[in-house]
């Protein structure tokens, strides 16, 4: 009896211990460079363009409005000594009036810049956590992490590092290039260990 109860007590451990080895699992890991990524997008360097641009057109328009204003009202101090002084303060009302429209007239214009390239610039972003997602999926990633402003990482090997993969499938998708989703040989084959905490 006792030998007995001896086995099936080796029994049981033997097993518990074969069952606490089976519940070690490996865990595919890497990161992004999320500040990195954002410098070298050239969607998003495009976009900066694109803004540029429209800042530059949008300041010219307000900046001709300013100059012919300023220019109207020189003119009409010269004009209010033979004028009088009535003629003075309808001109000085005009002129004010004017003043409210240009400066309505700017806070629409960035208003409306605001909209159009912040929602743009959100909407590339997002793609490009889609993208991520997608190639983490397709590569058999457990976690894909981001550093750059927003850390969730503190450490990390430069081998679990595919900024430069997910930089260059990016550009050559947004290029018009075909891409594949597939990453270096040495980032394939980065795995880590980690067993489940015990109860």
């Amino acid at each position: 009896m006792k030998k007995s109860l001896l086995i099936l007590g080796l029994a049981v451990t033997l097993f518990s211990c074969n069952k606490n080895e089976g519940t070690v699992t490996e865990f595919k890991t890497a990161y992004v460079d999320t500040q990195k990524l954002m410098e070298e997008s050239k969607e998003l360097k495009d976009l900066e363009s694109r803004s540029k641009v429209k800042q530059e057109e949008m300041g010219r328009e307000l900046d001709d409005k300013v100059q012919k204003l300023k220019l109207d009202y020189a003119s009409a101090q010269n004009e209010a000594q033979r004028k009088g002084p009535q003629w003075a303060q309808l001109k000085a009302q005009e002129f004010q009036r004017r003043e409210q429209e240009i400066g309505v007239m700017q806070e629409t214009m960035i208003k409306q810049f605001q909209e159009e390239f912040g929602s743009q610039s959100d909407t590339i972003r997002k793609a490009m956590r889609e993208y991520i997602k997608d190639y983490g999926k397709k590569n058999g990633y457990d976690y894909i992490y981001g550093t750059g402003d927003a850390v969730s990482i503190i450490y990390a090997k430069d081998a679990y590092d595919i900024t430069e993969d997910i930089i260059k499938a990016l550009n050559e998708k947004y290029s018009g290039n075909k891409t594949t989703i597939e990453p270096t040989e040495e980032k394939a084959a980065t795995t880590e260990k980690e067993e489940p905490a015990k109860k």
